[in-house]
């Protein structure tokens, strides 16, 4: 199959070519958390590299609760005028743009001075950069209830604002990964335990924003194929999720991997699995997309044509980019216009330290995103040093703004 042929999707709409345009996260809201200027150049970017379907960055649902200063939020009374615009951006070219809604539970550091909640009292535990995090505390029955509630809404103001879809997070360790994993929820009640009770926060989520939204818009999620940690969620877990699923009305399921604990997406693993070099979840995703019903997206390493070519035939639908088209956001339309040699990547951070070398790798990835939203080329031979402590000192600044805006609010 060409990855330049659209794809149909079960409620009408129509990418037009098989790569998207994975989500990264880019911290670069305004100070009032909506999109800044520098955000919208780099979608510009990305939607005149002519990827057929373009994911935002975590949007979050609750501005309490952010992955990091600097992200934006969307929740009851945020203004729409700057969301509106990153929406005409981002389909300017003919993509499907698509805002990925996010909580980020236990995930979230302490530096922000927020409270911490997840399913259960369980703290990350990532060695001697734990104490970044701290101790959550568990949701009750009212909190799960609203939190169900905050999907709905960002959803529906998304859509408002002239987005075609929403990806519902539930992957990377986040709080609906969280509510997945039996590590990090011990839950006695309806949402902890079996499968089916842990699953209940997704499946619960999606048909809340699939009630709130037009049919046209599309709701995807966002899935681990497995934390990659021994006792977490696991494939078998994965695979029966989509399952249940395949019974709502669901446009795309997206298949990663890994957490902040197990940083898989980057190609490493806690428990010492090799994973493949590119396409790191293309096994698994072949194997769901045989059950799916809805199309399936696999995201994790790629960055040539040849590779994409591969997970296209095995039977799954989009190939996802992400760090690649950091470096290169033309590679869609170089490969479309025969130049199918062309490539784009970060060297391996190889660091004895796992949790550091991944916080660095995300460094020079942001590094490659602020230049592009600077108007200037790439710089994937950057220091990884340099990058990881440009990054620390940027976020320090940004937490410091984040707890005085919070502070204000609350005055």
């Amino acid at each position: 199959m060409s990855p330049f042929q659209p794809l149909q999707l079960p409620n009408g709409a129509v990418i037009p070519n098989r790569i998207a345009k994975a989500a990264m996260e880019e911290n670069l809201a305004n100070q009032d958390q909506t999109p800044s200027d520098q955000l919208l150049r780099l979608y510009q970017a990305w939607a005149e590299g002519g990827a057929g379907l373009l994911l935002t960055g975590n949007v979050m649902v609750d501005a309490r609760a952010m992955t990091g200063p600097g992200g934006v939020v969307l929740e009851e009374g945020q203004r729409l005028e700057r969301f509106r615009e990153w929406a005409r951006i981002g389909r300017a070219q003919g993509a499907q743009f698509w805002m990925q809604i996010n909580h980020p539970g236990r995930q979230m550091q302490a530096n922000l001075g927020q409270p911490t909640v997840a399913p259960s009292a369980v703290a990350l535990e990532m060695g001697g950069l734990s104490k970044m995090f701290p101790v959550p505390r568990a949701l009750s029955e009212d909190e799960i209830g609203e939190l169900i509630q905050r999907f709905a809404r960002t959803a529906v103001l998304a859509e408002q604002a002239g987005f075609s879809g929403v990806q519902v997070h539930a992957a990377h360790g986040y709080l609906l990964s969280q509510f997945l994993s039996p590590l990090s929820n011990r839950r006695q009640d309806r949402w902890g335990g079996s499968i089916e009770n842990r699953a209940r926060l997704l499946l619960e989520v999606v048909k809340a924003v699939r009630a709130e939204v037009s049919p046209s818009f599309c709701v995807a999620v966002k899935l681990n194929s497995a934390d990659f940690q021994r006792g977490g969620f696991e494939t078998n877990d994965a695979r029966q999720v989509v399952l249940w699923l395949n019974e709502l009305s669901v446009d795309l399921v997206e298949l990663s991997g890994g957490s902040y604990e197990a940083p898989a997406m980057q190609g490493d693993a806690r428990d010492g699995r090799t994973l493949a070099r590119e396409a790191y979840f293309l096994e698994f995703a072949e194997e769901i997309a045989a059950v799916a019903r809805m199309p399936v997206m696999v995201t994790g390493g790629i960055r040539r044509l040849p590779v994409v070519e591969q997970v296209l035939s095995g039977g799954v639908a989009i190939a996802g980019i992400a760090t690649a088209l950091a470096v290169n956001p033309a590679l869609p339309n170089l490969w479309q216009a025969g130049q199918t040699q062309a490539s784009a990547e970060l060297p391996s951070i190889r660091w004895k330290r796992k949790a550091l070398a991944a916080l660095a790798y995300m460094s020079l990835v942001k590094h490659q995103m602020r230049r592009l939203a600077d108007g200037n080329h790439p710089e994937p031979g950057a220091s990884p040093l340099r990058t990881l402590l440009q990054e620390q000192w940027s976020t320090l600044r940004r937490a410091r703004q984040y707890r005085r805006l919070m502070s204000s609010r609350a005055g």
